[in-house]
Protein backbone atom coordinates (compact mmCIF):
# COMPACT_ATOMS: atom_id res chain seq x y z
CA UNK A 1 0.00 0.00 0.00
CA UNK A 2 1.31 3.44 -0.96
CA UNK A 3 2.02 5.83 1.96
CA UNK A 4 -0.99 8.14 1.51
CA UNK A 5 -0.29 11.59 3.00
CA UNK A 6 -3.64 13.18 2.12
CA UNK A 7 -6.16 10.83 3.73
CA UNK A 8 -6.28 9.62 7.35
CA UNK A 9 -7.48 6.05 6.66
CA UNK A 10 -5.70 4.72 3.56
CA UNK A 11 -6.23 1.10 4.63
CA UNK A 12 -9.96 1.56 4.17
CA UNK A 13 -9.68 3.51 0.92
CA UNK A 14 -8.87 2.56 -2.62
CA UNK A 15 -5.57 3.79 -4.12
CA UNK A 16 -5.82 7.20 -5.75
CA UNK A 17 -4.16 5.93 -8.92
CA UNK A 18 -4.35 2.61 -10.76
CA UNK A 19 -1.27 1.02 -9.20
CA UNK A 20 -1.31 -2.04 -11.44
CA UNK A 21 -1.43 0.01 -14.64
CA UNK A 22 1.27 2.28 -13.25
CA UNK A 23 3.43 -0.72 -12.35
CA UNK A 24 3.20 -2.07 -15.90
CA UNK A 25 4.02 1.35 -17.37
CA UNK A 26 7.01 1.70 -15.05
CA UNK A 27 8.27 -1.72 -16.12
CA UNK A 28 8.13 -0.71 -19.75
CA UNK A 29 9.86 2.59 -18.98
CA UNK A 30 12.57 0.77 -17.00
CA UNK A 31 13.23 -1.48 -19.96
CA UNK A 32 13.06 1.15 -22.71
CA UNK A 33 13.84 4.53 -21.12
CA UNK A 34 10.76 6.06 -22.75
CA UNK A 35 7.46 6.47 -20.89
CA UNK A 36 5.60 9.43 -22.35
CA UNK A 37 5.43 11.20 -18.98
CA UNK A 38 3.83 8.47 -16.89
CA UNK A 39 4.21 10.39 -13.59
CA UNK A 40 2.39 13.52 -14.76
CA UNK A 41 -0.26 11.52 -16.65
CA UNK A 42 -1.01 9.30 -13.65
CA UNK A 43 -1.24 12.27 -11.28
CA UNK A 44 -3.46 14.23 -13.65
CA UNK A 45 -5.93 11.31 -13.57
CA UNK A 46 -5.58 10.60 -9.85
CA UNK A 47 -8.68 10.46 -7.70
CA UNK A 48 -9.17 13.16 -5.09
CA UNK A 49 -11.19 13.18 -1.91
CA UNK A 50 -15.01 13.16 -1.96
CA UNK A 51 -16.13 16.77 -1.89
CA UNK A 52 -19.35 18.78 -2.07
CA UNK A 53 -17.58 21.64 -3.85
CA UNK A 54 -17.82 22.17 -7.61
CA UNK A 55 -14.72 23.86 -9.10
CA UNK A 56 -16.83 25.19 -11.97
CA UNK A 57 -18.54 27.52 -9.50
CA UNK A 58 -15.42 29.41 -8.44
CA UNK A 59 -12.04 28.15 -9.76
CA UNK A 60 -11.87 30.39 -12.83
CA UNK A 61 -12.92 33.53 -10.94
CA UNK A 62 -10.27 32.92 -8.25
CA UNK A 63 -7.56 32.14 -10.84
CA UNK A 64 -6.75 28.88 -9.04
CA UNK A 65 -4.53 27.58 -11.86
CA UNK A 66 -2.48 30.77 -11.75
CA UNK A 67 -2.42 30.64 -7.96
CA UNK A 68 -0.85 27.17 -8.03
CA UNK A 69 1.70 28.13 -10.69
CA UNK A 70 2.78 31.42 -9.08
CA UNK A 71 2.17 30.97 -5.36
CA UNK A 72 2.69 27.26 -4.61
CA UNK A 73 6.23 27.03 -5.94
CA UNK A 74 8.64 24.49 -4.48
CA UNK A 75 12.10 25.05 -3.06
CA UNK A 76 14.43 28.01 -3.09
CA UNK A 77 14.44 28.19 -6.89
CA UNK A 78 10.66 28.55 -7.01
CA UNK A 79 10.10 25.52 -9.23
CA UNK A 80 6.55 24.84 -10.42
CA UNK A 81 5.03 21.47 -9.42
CA UNK A 82 5.51 18.61 -11.85
CA UNK A 83 1.71 18.23 -11.96
CA UNK A 84 0.08 21.60 -11.19
CA UNK A 85 -3.22 20.17 -12.40
CA UNK A 86 -3.12 17.56 -9.65
CA UNK A 87 -2.35 20.20 -6.99
CA UNK A 88 -5.19 22.38 -8.31
CA UNK A 89 -7.62 19.44 -8.17
CA UNK A 90 -6.67 18.73 -4.56
CA UNK A 91 -7.28 22.39 -3.67
CA UNK A 92 -10.54 22.83 -5.55
CA UNK A 93 -12.14 19.69 -4.13
CA UNK A 94 -11.64 20.12 -0.38
CA UNK A 95 -12.57 16.97 1.54
CA UNK A 96 -16.00 16.66 3.11
CA UNK A 97 -14.54 14.68 6.01
CA UNK A 98 -13.24 17.01 8.78
CA UNK A 99 -10.85 14.25 9.91
CA UNK A 100 -9.05 14.51 6.58
CA UNK A 101 -8.62 18.25 6.99
CA UNK A 102 -7.21 17.72 10.49
CA UNK A 103 -4.85 15.03 9.15
CA UNK A 104 -3.34 17.42 6.59
CA UNK A 105 -3.09 20.27 9.07
CA UNK A 106 -1.14 18.06 11.49
CA UNK A 107 1.40 17.22 8.77
CA UNK A 108 1.85 20.89 7.87
CA UNK A 109 2.15 21.86 11.52
CA UNK A 110 4.95 19.32 12.07
CA UNK A 111 6.76 20.45 8.92
CA UNK A 112 6.48 24.12 9.91
CA UNK A 113 7.75 23.39 13.42
CA UNK A 114 10.68 21.19 12.35
CA UNK A 115 13.22 22.50 9.80
CA UNK A 116 14.79 19.02 9.82
CA UNK A 117 11.53 17.37 8.77
CA UNK A 118 10.99 19.99 6.07
CA UNK A 119 14.54 19.50 4.74
CA UNK A 120 14.03 15.71 4.72
CA UNK A 121 10.81 16.13 2.73
CA UNK A 122 12.49 18.42 0.20
CA UNK A 123 15.38 15.97 -0.16
CA UNK A 124 12.95 13.07 -0.68
CA UNK A 125 11.15 15.10 -3.34
CA UNK A 126 14.40 15.79 -5.20
CA UNK A 127 15.27 12.07 -5.11
CA UNK A 128 11.85 11.28 -6.59
CA UNK A 129 12.34 13.86 -9.35
CA UNK A 130 15.74 12.35 -10.23
CA UNK A 131 14.17 8.88 -10.23
CA UNK A 132 11.42 10.09 -12.57
CA UNK A 133 13.94 11.74 -14.92
CA UNK A 134 16.02 8.56 -15.17
CA UNK A 135 12.99 6.28 -15.55
CA UNK A 136 11.31 8.40 -18.21
CA UNK A 137 14.52 9.24 -20.04
CA UNK A 138 13.84 12.94 -19.44
CA UNK A 139 17.47 13.63 -18.56
CA UNK A 140 18.92 11.70 -21.50
CA UNK A 141 20.95 9.63 -19.02
CA UNK A 142 21.88 6.13 -20.07
CA UNK A 143 21.23 6.76 -23.75
CA UNK A 144 24.41 4.92 -24.75
CA UNK A 145 24.57 2.52 -21.77
CA UNK A 146 21.10 1.13 -20.89
CA UNK A 147 22.50 -1.23 -18.27
CA UNK A 148 24.19 1.65 -16.45
CA UNK A 149 20.94 3.62 -16.52
CA UNK A 150 18.98 0.72 -15.01
CA UNK A 151 21.53 0.26 -12.25
CA UNK A 152 21.35 3.98 -11.51
CA UNK A 153 17.55 3.72 -11.27
CA UNK A 154 17.83 0.84 -8.82
CA UNK A 155 20.39 2.77 -6.81
CA UNK A 156 17.89 5.65 -6.53
CA UNK A 157 15.17 3.23 -5.41
CA UNK A 158 17.39 2.27 -2.49
CA UNK A 159 18.19 5.92 -1.73
CA UNK A 160 14.47 6.83 -1.69
CA UNK A 161 13.51 3.91 0.55
CA UNK A 162 16.36 4.69 2.95
CA UNK A 163 15.40 8.39 3.00
CA UNK A 164 11.85 7.50 4.01
CA UNK A 165 12.95 5.06 6.68
CA UNK A 166 15.52 7.34 8.32
CA UNK A 167 14.33 10.87 7.55
CA UNK A 168 10.91 10.47 9.18
CA UNK A 169 11.61 8.13 12.05
CA UNK A 170 9.90 9.51 15.13
CA UNK A 171 7.44 11.68 13.19
CA UNK A 172 4.21 12.25 15.10
CA UNK A 173 1.91 13.21 12.21
CA UNK A 174 0.99 11.35 9.04
CA UNK A 175 4.65 11.70 8.04
CA UNK A 176 5.26 8.61 10.17
CA UNK A 177 3.76 6.62 7.30
CA UNK A 178 6.86 7.36 5.25
CA UNK A 179 9.06 5.78 7.91
CA UNK A 180 6.74 2.78 8.21
CA UNK A 181 6.73 2.28 4.43
CA UNK A 182 10.51 2.52 4.25
CA UNK A 183 11.03 0.06 7.11
CA UNK A 184 8.56 -2.41 5.60
CA UNK A 185 10.36 -2.34 2.25
CA UNK A 186 13.79 -2.65 3.88
CA UNK A 187 12.64 -5.73 5.79
CA UNK A 188 11.70 -7.59 2.58
CA UNK A 189 13.75 -9.97 0.46
CA UNK A 190 13.53 -7.77 -2.69
CA UNK A 191 15.30 -4.92 -0.86
CA UNK A 192 18.06 -7.25 0.33
CA UNK A 193 18.54 -8.51 -3.24
CA UNK A 194 18.65 -4.89 -4.39
CA UNK A 195 21.42 -4.11 -1.91
CA UNK A 196 23.38 -7.21 -2.90
CA UNK A 197 23.14 -6.32 -6.59
CA UNK A 198 24.32 -2.76 -6.01
CA UNK A 199 27.24 -3.97 -3.91
CA UNK A 200 28.05 -6.53 -6.63
CA UNK A 201 28.08 -3.68 -9.16
CA UNK A 202 30.19 -1.44 -6.96
CA UNK A 203 32.49 -4.00 -5.29
CA UNK A 204 32.91 -7.24 -7.18
CA UNK A 205 36.41 -7.64 -5.84
CA UNK A 206 39.18 -5.82 -3.99
CA UNK A 207 42.54 -5.44 -5.73
CA UNK A 208 45.73 -4.54 -3.80
CA UNK A 209 48.35 -2.76 -5.92
CA UNK A 210 52.02 -1.83 -5.42
CA UNK A 211 52.90 1.36 -7.31
CA UNK A 212 56.48 2.38 -8.22
CA UNK A 213 57.17 6.15 -8.28
CA UNK A 214 60.26 7.72 -9.82
CA UNK A 215 62.32 10.64 -8.52
CA UNK A 216 60.31 13.02 -10.67
CA UNK A 217 57.09 11.93 -8.99
CA UNK A 218 55.79 10.02 -11.99
CA UNK A 219 54.47 6.47 -11.75
CA UNK A 220 56.99 4.03 -13.24
CA UNK A 221 54.90 0.89 -12.88
CA UNK A 222 52.67 -1.19 -10.64
CA UNK A 223 52.13 -4.80 -9.67
CA UNK A 224 49.08 -6.64 -8.34
CA UNK A 225 49.67 -8.03 -4.86
CA UNK A 226 46.31 -9.72 -4.36
CA UNK A 227 42.77 -10.01 -5.69
CA UNK A 228 40.01 -10.74 -3.19
CA UNK A 229 36.49 -11.38 -4.43
CA UNK A 230 33.52 -10.36 -2.30
CA UNK A 231 32.42 -13.92 -1.55
CA UNK A 232 29.82 -12.74 0.99
CA UNK A 233 27.70 -11.28 -1.82
CA UNK A 234 25.27 -13.95 -3.13
CA UNK A 235 25.68 -12.66 -6.70
CA UNK A 236 29.42 -13.46 -6.66
CA UNK A 237 30.28 -16.98 -7.79
CA UNK A 238 33.68 -18.66 -7.62
CA UNK A 239 35.76 -19.00 -10.76
CA UNK A 240 35.12 -22.79 -11.10
CA UNK A 241 31.37 -22.20 -10.71
CA UNK A 242 31.43 -19.47 -13.34
CA UNK A 243 33.29 -21.72 -15.81
CA UNK A 244 30.99 -24.65 -15.05
CA UNK A 245 27.91 -22.50 -15.63
CA UNK A 246 29.28 -21.23 -18.94
CA UNK A 247 30.15 -24.75 -20.04
CA UNK A 248 26.66 -25.98 -19.18
CA UNK A 249 25.05 -23.13 -21.13
CA UNK A 250 27.39 -23.73 -24.07
CA UNK A 251 26.49 -27.44 -24.21
CA UNK A 252 22.80 -26.45 -24.21
CA UNK A 253 23.36 -24.10 -27.10
CA UNK A 254 23.22 -20.78 -25.20
CA UNK A 255 25.81 -18.05 -25.53
CA UNK A 256 25.62 -15.37 -22.83
CA UNK A 257 28.08 -12.54 -22.36
CA UNK A 258 28.80 -10.82 -19.06
CA UNK A 259 26.45 -7.96 -20.04
CA UNK A 260 23.57 -10.34 -20.64
CA UNK A 261 24.09 -11.99 -17.27
CA UNK A 262 24.02 -8.59 -15.54
CA UNK A 263 20.90 -7.61 -17.47
CA UNK A 264 19.09 -10.72 -16.23
CA UNK A 265 20.13 -9.98 -12.66
CA UNK A 266 18.91 -6.38 -12.98
CA UNK A 267 15.54 -7.49 -14.38
CA UNK A 268 15.07 -9.99 -11.56
CA UNK A 269 15.78 -7.38 -8.90
CA UNK A 270 13.47 -4.81 -10.58
CA UNK A 271 10.60 -7.31 -10.64
CA UNK A 272 11.02 -7.75 -6.91
CA UNK A 273 10.87 -4.05 -6.01
CA UNK A 274 8.44 -2.99 -8.76
CA UNK A 275 5.21 -3.25 -6.69
CA UNK A 276 6.59 -0.88 -4.05
CA UNK A 277 8.17 1.46 -6.59
CA UNK A 278 4.72 2.12 -8.11
CA UNK A 279 3.89 3.93 -4.86
CA UNK A 280 6.43 6.63 -5.74
CA UNK A 281 3.98 8.19 -8.23
CA UNK A 282 1.15 9.19 -5.84
CA UNK A 283 3.75 10.01 -3.19
CA UNK A 284 5.35 12.61 -5.45
CA UNK A 285 1.92 14.22 -5.94
CA UNK A 286 1.34 14.33 -2.16
CA UNK A 287 4.72 15.97 -1.57
CA UNK A 288 3.93 18.68 -4.13
CA UNK A 289 0.81 19.68 -2.19
CA UNK A 290 2.73 20.10 1.08
CA UNK A 291 5.88 21.59 -0.41
CA UNK A 292 3.74 24.01 -2.41
CA UNK A 293 2.00 25.13 0.79
CA UNK A 294 5.39 25.54 2.48
CA UNK A 295 6.63 27.47 -0.55
CA UNK A 296 3.79 29.97 -0.18
CA UNK A 297 4.61 30.26 3.52
CA UNK A 298 8.33 30.87 2.89
CA UNK A 299 7.63 33.50 0.25
CA UNK A 300 5.17 35.26 2.55
CA UNK A 301 7.64 35.33 5.43
CA UNK A 302 10.32 36.76 3.13
CA UNK A 303 7.91 39.59 2.24
CA UNK A 304 7.10 40.32 5.89
CA UNK A 305 3.69 38.62 5.70
CA UNK A 306 2.20 35.81 7.77
CA UNK A 307 0.30 32.59 7.17
CA UNK A 308 -1.54 30.37 9.62
CA UNK A 309 -3.57 27.23 10.02
CA UNK A 310 -7.02 28.69 10.76
CA UNK A 311 -9.28 27.98 13.70
CA UNK A 312 -12.71 26.52 13.02
CA UNK A 313 -15.73 28.73 13.74
CA UNK A 314 -18.78 26.99 15.10
CA UNK A 315 -22.18 27.82 13.51
CA UNK A 316 -23.39 31.22 14.62
CA UNK A 317 -19.97 32.24 15.96
CA UNK A 318 -18.06 35.32 14.71
CA UNK A 319 -15.53 35.13 11.90
CA UNK A 320 -12.25 37.01 11.96
CA UNK A 321 -9.40 37.42 9.49
CA UNK A 322 -6.41 39.37 10.80
CA UNK A 323 -3.53 40.35 8.57
CA UNK A 324 -5.36 39.02 5.50
CA UNK A 325 -3.47 39.48 2.21
CA UNK A 326 -3.91 38.55 -1.42
CA UNK A 327 -1.50 35.81 -2.56
CA UNK A 328 -2.14 36.54 -6.24
CA UNK A 329 -0.58 39.98 -5.79
CA UNK A 330 2.46 38.44 -4.13
CA UNK A 331 2.68 35.92 -6.95
CA UNK A 332 3.01 38.81 -9.38
CA UNK A 333 5.79 40.40 -7.34
CA UNK A 334 3.58 43.01 -5.64
CA UNK A 335 3.74 43.12 -1.84
CA UNK A 336 0.11 43.23 -0.70
CA UNK A 337 -1.15 45.39 2.17
CA UNK A 338 -2.66 43.17 4.91
CA UNK A 339 -6.06 44.10 6.33
CA UNK A 340 -8.33 42.95 9.14
CA UNK A 341 -11.93 41.85 8.74
CA UNK A 342 -14.27 40.87 11.56
CA UNK A 343 -17.87 39.74 11.19
CA UNK A 344 -20.04 39.14 14.26
CA UNK A 345 -21.80 36.07 12.81
CA UNK A 346 -20.68 33.45 10.34
CA UNK A 347 -23.85 33.68 8.21
CA UNK A 348 -23.84 37.46 7.71
CA UNK A 349 -24.26 39.09 4.30
CA UNK A 350 -21.44 41.61 4.02
CA UNK A 351 -21.87 44.60 1.68
CA UNK A 352 -18.56 46.19 0.65
CA UNK A 353 -18.57 49.74 -0.74
CA UNK A 354 -15.88 52.20 -1.77
CA UNK A 355 -14.08 53.69 -4.75
CA UNK A 356 -12.67 51.81 -7.69
CA UNK A 357 -9.09 50.56 -7.18
CA UNK A 358 -9.73 50.61 -3.44
CA UNK A 359 -9.10 46.89 -2.98
CA UNK A 360 -12.68 45.57 -2.93
CA UNK A 361 -12.21 42.89 -5.59
CA UNK A 362 -8.82 41.91 -4.15
CA UNK A 363 -10.49 41.52 -0.75
CA UNK A 364 -13.07 39.15 -2.24
CA UNK A 365 -10.32 37.14 -3.96
CA UNK A 366 -8.40 36.88 -0.69
CA UNK A 367 -11.44 35.64 1.21
CA UNK A 368 -12.34 33.10 -1.47
CA UNK A 369 -8.80 31.69 -1.62
CA UNK A 370 -8.67 31.63 2.19
CA UNK A 371 -11.87 29.60 2.36
CA UNK A 372 -10.60 27.15 -0.24
CA UNK A 373 -7.19 26.68 1.41
CA UNK A 374 -8.71 26.39 4.88
CA UNK A 375 -11.06 23.61 3.85
CA UNK A 376 -8.26 21.87 1.95
CA UNK A 377 -6.30 21.71 5.23
CA UNK A 378 -3.51 24.10 4.20
CA UNK A 379 -2.05 27.44 5.28
CA UNK A 380 -4.20 30.53 4.66
CA UNK A 381 -2.84 34.01 3.80
CA UNK A 382 -3.50 35.67 7.15
CA UNK A 383 -1.80 36.22 10.50
CA UNK A 384 -4.74 34.56 12.26
CA UNK A 385 -8.09 33.34 11.00
CA UNK A 386 -11.36 31.91 12.24
CA UNK A 387 -13.17 30.23 9.35
CA UNK A 388 -16.53 28.48 9.24
CA UNK A 389 -16.71 25.46 6.93
CA UNK A 390 -19.06 25.85 3.97
CA UNK A 391 -20.68 23.06 1.91
CA UNK A 392 -19.97 24.97 -1.31
CA UNK A 393 -18.25 28.06 -2.69
CA UNK A 394 -19.79 30.15 -5.46
CA UNK A 395 -17.79 33.10 -6.81
CA UNK A 396 -18.69 35.56 -9.54
CA UNK A 397 -15.97 38.15 -10.07
CA UNK A 398 -15.41 37.99 -13.84
CA UNK A 399 -18.12 38.98 -16.29
CA UNK A 400 -16.90 38.48 -19.83
CA UNK A 401 -18.90 39.64 -22.82
CA UNK A 402 -19.25 36.80 -25.31
CA UNK A 403 -19.68 37.15 -29.03
CA UNK A 404 -22.57 34.67 -29.12
CA UNK A 405 -24.54 35.96 -26.13
CA UNK A 406 -28.20 36.63 -26.93
CA UNK A 407 -28.98 38.79 -23.90
CA UNK A 408 -28.06 42.37 -23.11
CA UNK A 409 -26.32 43.43 -19.90
CA UNK A 410 -29.51 43.24 -17.83
CA UNK A 411 -30.36 39.84 -19.22
CA UNK A 412 -26.85 38.52 -18.56
CA UNK A 413 -27.00 39.83 -14.99
CA UNK A 414 -30.32 38.05 -14.44
CA UNK A 415 -28.82 34.87 -15.89
CA UNK A 416 -25.91 35.22 -13.46
CA UNK A 417 -28.30 35.61 -10.52
CA UNK A 418 -30.36 32.59 -11.57
CA UNK A 419 -27.21 30.46 -11.93
CA UNK A 420 -26.13 31.62 -8.48
CA UNK A 421 -29.25 30.34 -6.77
CA UNK A 422 -29.19 27.10 -8.77
CA UNK A 423 -25.69 26.34 -7.44
CA UNK A 424 -26.07 27.64 -3.91
CA UNK A 425 -26.96 25.19 -1.11
CA UNK A 426 -27.88 26.45 2.39
CA UNK A 427 -24.87 27.59 4.42
CA UNK A 428 -22.55 28.00 1.42
CA UNK A 429 -20.16 30.88 0.82
CA UNK A 430 -21.10 33.22 -2.02
CA UNK A 431 -18.90 36.04 -3.35
CA UNK A 432 -20.32 38.54 -5.86
CA UNK A 433 -18.56 41.53 -7.39
CA UNK A 434 -20.62 44.53 -8.53
CA UNK A 435 -24.04 42.95 -8.32
CA UNK A 436 -26.47 44.55 -10.84
CA UNK A 437 -23.83 47.04 -12.02
CA UNK A 438 -24.90 46.56 -15.63
CA UNK A 439 -28.46 47.86 -15.13
CA UNK A 440 -29.98 51.27 -14.54
CA UNK A 441 -29.98 52.27 -10.85
CA UNK A 442 -33.73 52.03 -10.15
CA UNK A 443 -34.15 48.55 -11.63
CA UNK A 444 -30.76 47.45 -10.32
CA UNK A 445 -31.59 48.40 -6.75
CA UNK A 446 -34.87 46.51 -6.91
CA UNK A 447 -33.15 43.35 -8.16
CA UNK A 448 -30.31 43.85 -5.66
CA UNK A 449 -32.71 43.97 -2.71
CA UNK A 450 -34.54 40.89 -3.99
CA UNK A 451 -31.25 38.97 -4.19
CA UNK A 452 -30.21 40.02 -0.68
CA UNK A 453 -33.55 39.00 0.84
CA UNK A 454 -33.54 35.64 -0.93
CA UNK A 455 -29.92 35.00 0.05
CA UNK A 456 -30.79 35.55 3.70
CA UNK A 457 -33.15 32.56 3.55
CA UNK A 458 -30.19 30.29 2.70
CA UNK A 459 -28.06 31.52 5.65
CA UNK A 460 -24.93 31.84 3.50
CA UNK A 461 -21.56 33.40 4.17
CA UNK A 462 -22.06 36.14 1.59
CA UNK A 463 -19.81 39.00 0.44
CA UNK A 464 -21.05 41.48 -2.17
CA UNK A 465 -19.54 44.67 -3.57
CA UNK A 466 -21.74 47.47 -4.94
CA UNK A 467 -21.57 51.01 -6.25
CA UNK A 468 -25.21 51.74 -5.31
CA UNK A 469 -24.10 53.89 -2.38
CA UNK A 470 -27.41 55.64 -1.66
CA UNK A 471 -29.19 52.31 -1.80
CA UNK A 472 -26.65 50.67 0.54
CA UNK A 473 -26.96 53.62 2.92
CA UNK A 474 -30.76 53.18 2.98
CA UNK A 475 -30.43 49.46 3.70
CA UNK A 476 -28.09 50.24 6.60
CA UNK A 477 -30.41 52.92 8.05
CA UNK A 478 -33.59 50.87 7.73
CA UNK A 479 -32.09 47.63 9.04
CA UNK A 480 -34.80 45.67 7.25
CA UNK A 481 -32.48 42.73 6.53
CA UNK A 482 -31.10 41.59 9.89
CA UNK A 483 -28.29 39.58 8.30
CA UNK A 484 -26.76 42.56 6.46
CA UNK A 485 -23.43 44.00 7.58
CA UNK A 486 -21.59 46.90 5.94
CA UNK A 487 -17.91 47.76 5.45
CA UNK A 488 -16.28 50.44 3.35
CA UNK A 489 -12.86 51.12 1.92
CA UNK A 490 -10.95 53.26 4.41
CA UNK A 491 -9.43 56.41 2.89
CA UNK A 492 -6.35 58.38 3.86
CA UNK A 493 -6.09 62.18 4.37
CA UNK A 494 -5.82 62.80 0.62
CA UNK A 495 -8.77 60.51 -0.15
CA UNK A 496 -6.40 57.79 -1.33
CA UNK A 497 -7.39 54.18 -0.55
CA UNK A 498 -5.50 52.64 2.37
CA UNK A 499 -6.60 49.10 1.40
CA UNK A 500 -8.12 48.78 4.86
CA UNK A 501 -11.83 48.34 5.62
CA UNK A 502 -13.96 50.05 8.22
CA UNK A 503 -17.61 49.61 9.28
CA UNK A 504 -20.23 51.61 7.39
CA UNK A 505 -21.14 52.66 3.85
CA UNK A 506 -18.92 54.81 1.64
CA UNK A 507 -20.26 58.31 0.99
CA UNK A 508 -18.71 58.67 -2.47
CA UNK A 509 -17.11 56.52 -5.12
CA UNK A 510 -14.51 59.26 -5.69
CA UNK A 511 -15.26 59.22 -9.41
CA UNK A 512 -13.69 62.67 -9.75
CA UNK A 513 -10.46 61.53 -8.12
CA UNK A 514 -10.34 58.46 -10.36
CA UNK A 515 -10.99 60.59 -13.43
CA UNK A 516 -8.16 62.96 -12.48
CA UNK A 517 -5.80 60.09 -11.80
CA UNK A 518 -6.54 58.53 -15.19
CA UNK A 519 -6.57 61.83 -17.12
CA UNK A 520 -10.30 62.08 -17.84
CA UNK A 521 -11.27 65.46 -16.37
CA UNK A 522 -12.65 68.21 -18.62
CA UNK A 523 -9.42 70.19 -18.49
CA UNK A 524 -7.30 67.12 -19.21
CA UNK A 525 -9.39 66.04 -22.17
CA UNK A 526 -9.55 69.61 -23.50
CA UNK A 527 -5.75 69.89 -23.33
CA UNK A 528 -5.44 66.57 -25.16
CA UNK A 529 -7.81 67.72 -27.90
CA UNK A 530 -6.18 71.12 -28.30
CA UNK A 531 -2.78 69.48 -28.56
CA UNK A 532 -4.02 67.29 -31.38
CA UNK A 533 -5.52 70.29 -33.19
CA UNK A 534 -2.30 72.28 -32.80
CA UNK A 535 -0.27 69.38 -34.17
CA UNK A 536 -2.50 68.99 -37.19
CA UNK A 537 -0.73 70.10 -40.39
CA UNK A 538 -2.17 73.16 -42.12
CA UNK A 539 -4.49 72.49 -45.03
CA UNK A 540 -3.05 72.46 -48.50
CA UNK A 541 -3.74 75.67 -50.49
CA UNK A 542 -6.41 75.21 -53.16
CA UNK A 543 -5.17 74.56 -56.65
CA UNK A 544 -5.62 77.42 -59.10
Amino acid sequence: MAPDLLRPSPADATPRIDLETTRVAMGMAFASGVSGGLFADALDRADVSPSTWSPDAYAADLFVTEFVARCMTIGARGAAPLSPRHVARVLTRPPSDPAEVAFRRAILAELAASPERKAALEELYLHLLRFRALLEGAAGAGKWDPARRQLDILALVKVIVDAMATGFAGATSGLSRLAAFGERVRAGEPYRSLGDLLRYDEELATVDLRVSVGADGRIRGFSILSVKENRENPFVASAPRRWAARLELFLRGYKLGEGEVMARLVDAVWEGVEPDVAAFVPLLGDLEVYLGALGMRDRALAAGLSVCLPDAASPGAPRALEGLWNPLLLGHGITPVPCDLRIDRHDAILLVTGPNSGGKTRLLQSIGLTQMLAQAGLFVPARSATVAAAPALVVSLIQDTKADQTEGRLGMELVRIRALFERLPPGAMVILDELCSGTNPSEGEEIFELVVRMLARLSPQALITTHFLAFADRLEREGAVAELRFVQVALGPDHEPTYQFAPGVAKTSLAGHAAARLGVTGDQLLALIEGKIAARPPPEPPER
